[in-house]
């Protein structure tokens, strides 16, 4: 164990946690031997040039050649700078959202065995505020934390809510503070180091370590920091090396069942054994005997090995096929000890994060629902920011039903609209499964009060979830909405935009203060409903992309408002999941935004389709799409009937007739691109 050095990276997004992972990698010969010793010799500054040069009796043609392959190498760990990045999503996307784990061995004169190499366990973690559940998971399992900050760009919204959720954890990680990009010309590592030592208490600006991953700056500073400053793993109290107990880390499936990255807190894991499942708050003596298949350690590319010891993090499979009992923060043990006595260690911030947006889910295919069904259980195992509920039935009037324009769904919970964005996505990339996502709900809680004309004795208050759930027009009751705190992170130059933004977004308690003198922060209390729509947008787009934004949990958590329903209507048919909620003022104008919208992306029919948005009992919108037009009067090139009106006037009635029936009868085709017309209202 004295041997062993957990660590993590945490920062803002895009601020090159990844490339700098990919580096590690390469430093430490995880990416082939010759990439190792090349990358060192980089990292360290060496100009392997002078060795080749003409005075040494090396030709001019054969330095040029190897110049020229040094380069196409150079090229090469380009292409690999996200290799910890395995998801496709993570790489068409440029973005980490779920954590990546890999084992490193790397000399070092603070190890104590005799081989003189300490084993690093490194976690790669995701920047954007919809993931944090991965960072908090992942500061769990480490002892230390390499916050990185971009030369750039400085403190970052995400900055500030990483460090102190490391700070604020129950054993706080070592924090190791390191800056990135420093080779780029808008680099100013002076300012940005000043600015950190101010606002998040560091006493030491010169202990920050200069990075580059592109130019392999800082590389090996930055592993002797993590081998030097981080402290190995604690031993558990009752460990003598005779009782295998491992936690999962991670877990994901693929056809051979449910893999586990773990991590082994005593005794070893070896193939052949047998182990049982434990939650890590459950007393149940009882538990199913699993024999261990295949053990391994993560490179970041599974490399077998047959065995864990204590302290490694590696991947074990051991033939479970329940994805429900691999959750993070569960307990293996050997089943040899089970009936023992033994310490079950708890971790911190294992729960499950409460989700902030609901959606409902369909299959575009009218047969693809038990597919679905089965594929979200499973990518729901590897994302544990999911909350998945059970089946809305065909015949229920929940907007998971989906009536007759969507079939049955499924009713999911996320942490913000990318993760809603990466879900879709995911369901397509790794399991083929085009799907419809429903714009997505925030909880609102209504308090329903006595009148004469119903039976209420005294107010109560219900959670509403689904929109299909909202009380009728004519109901009386009031509304209170979830509140979140922002904090947005903009150049100086853009702070009168910045504040119409939050102002037309309904913000309150606007608060501005200089970061430096090119930066300022604002902070300010907002409709949690109006963050989910469209702010990001709206603020990247009034700062040239320069804006940065985090939430917080809102003072106060709830704030009564004047919100209305607005229903979407097809052709007199209300559509229950386009329907959303709006503050009262602004819902003409709004509907007025999603019926346009809808005009444009729903495919032309044989027969006219009416748009509508009803709120309040009344139509506040409406749009028609025309219909196709087919010439009954003419066939095959010739006139019908030739001169005899009646009979042309009869072949026009009779079209007339069939187009009202089927705007009765006709189905509408709801694509995702509808769904996204509400979103971005």
């Amino acid at each position: 164990m004295e041997d062993i050095r957990n660590f993590c990276f945490i920062a803002h997004v895009d601020h090159g946690k990844s490339s700098l992972s990919s580096r590690i990698l390469e430093i430490t010969g995880n990416m082939g031997r010759e990439n190792q010793i090349a990358a060192l010799q980089t990292a360290k500054g060496e100009d392997d040039n002078n060795s080749f040069n003409t005075d040494n009796g090396q030709s001019q043609e054969a330095s040029s050649k190897i110049s020229k392959q040094r380069e196409q190498i150079s090229l090469l760990y380009d292409t690999l700078l996200h290799v910890i990045d395995t998801l496709s999503v993570e790489q068409e996307r440029g973005i980490t959202v779920k954590a990546s784990t890999a084992s490193l061995l790397y000399p070092h004169p603070s190890a104590v065995g005799e081989e003189g190499v300490l084993l690093l366990n490194m976690i790669d973690t995701p920047g954007h505020v919809d993931f944090g559940r991965e960072v908090a998971r992942s500061l769990s399992f480490v002892q230390g934390a390499i916050l990185l900050l971009d030369a750039t760009q400085g403190i970052q919204a995400q900055t500030w809510t990483v460090h102190e959720r490391a700070k604020s954890m129950e054993n706080p990680p070592e924090l190791i503070l390191a800056m990135t990009k420093i080779d780029l010309e808008a680099a100013r590592p002076i300012d940005v180091a000043l600015t950190v030592s101010e606002w998040l208490n560091h006493d030491d600006p010169d202990s920050i370590i200069p990075t580059s991953a592109r130019s392999r700056i800082g590389i090996v500073e930055l592993l002797d920091a993590v081998c030097t400053r981080v402290p190995p793993p604690k031993p558990l109290a009752d460990d003598d090396g005779s009782i295998m107990r491992a936690q999962v880390v991670d877990s994901w499936y693929d056809e051979r069942g449910v893999n586990c990255i773990v991590q082994i807190l005593s005794g070893k894991l070896e193939e052949g054994d047998r182990l049982s499942i434990v939650a890590a708050d459950s007393t149940d003596k009882q538990r199913q005997s699993y024999s261990i298949q295949e053990v391994g350690l993560v490179l970041p590319k599974s490399i077998r090995t047959s065995i864990l010891q204590r302290g490694q993090m590696g991947y074990v499979r051991f033939g479970l096929k329940d994805p429900r009992q691999a959750d993070p923060g569960t307990i293996l043990i050997d089943s040899k000890n089970e009936g023992k006595e033994v310490i079950i260690p708890n971790r911190q911030n294992m729960d499950s994060t409460k989700s902030v947006l609901y959606a409902s889910v369909h299959p575009e295919e009218e047969d693809g629902f038990e597919d679905l069904c089965e594929a979200v259980e499973r990518l729901a195992l590897n994302d544990k920011g999911l909350e998945v509920s059970k089946t809305a039935d065909m015949g229920s009037n929940s907007s998971e039903s989906g009536g007759p324009f969507l079939g049955p769904g499924l009713r999911v919970g996320f942490q913000g609209l990318l993760h809603v964005e990466v879900f879709r996505q995911r369901l397509t990339d790794e399991f083929g499964i085009d799907a419809v996502v429903t714009p997505p709900k925030v909880p609102y809680h209504l308090t329903f009060l006595p009148t004469k004309s119903n039976n209420i004795t005294e107010p109560y208050t219900e959670v509403i979830e689904d929109l299909a759930e909202w009380p009728a027009y004519g109901t009386k009751f009031k509304v209170e909405e979830p509140m979140v705190g922002v904090r947005i992170m903009a150049p100086v130059e853009y702070t009168g935009a910045v504040m119409e933004v939050i102002t037309k977004k309904r913000g309150l308690n606007l608060e501005s203060t200089p970061l430096d003198e090119d930066t300022w922060i604002f902070e300010a209390q907002m409709p949690w409903a109006e963050v989910v729509v469209n702010f990001h947008d709206m603020l990247k787009n009034v700062t040239a992309g320069y804006g940065s934004l985090d939430t917080f949990e809102g003072n106060p958590s709830l704030m009564e408002a004047k919100l209305s329903k607005v229903d979407i209507q097809l052709n007199g048919e209300s559509v229950g999941p386009l329907s959303f909620v709006s503050h009262t003022p602004n819902a003409q104008s709004e509907a007025r935004i999603v019926c346009k919208k809808l005009q444009e992306v729903l495919p032309r029919q044989q027969f006219v389709v009416v748009i509508q948005a009803k709120a309040d009992g009344k139509i506040i919108a409406s749009e028609r799409i025309r219909a196709y037009r087919k010439d009954v009067l003419t066939k095959s090139g010739k006139m019908v009937g030739g001169g005899d009106i009646s009979r042309k006037k009869k072949l026009l009635e009779k079209q007339k007739k069939g187009k009202q029936r089927a705007q009765k009868g006709g189905k509408v085709t709801l694509s995702q691109a509808a769904f996204n017309s509400v979103i971005s209202r």
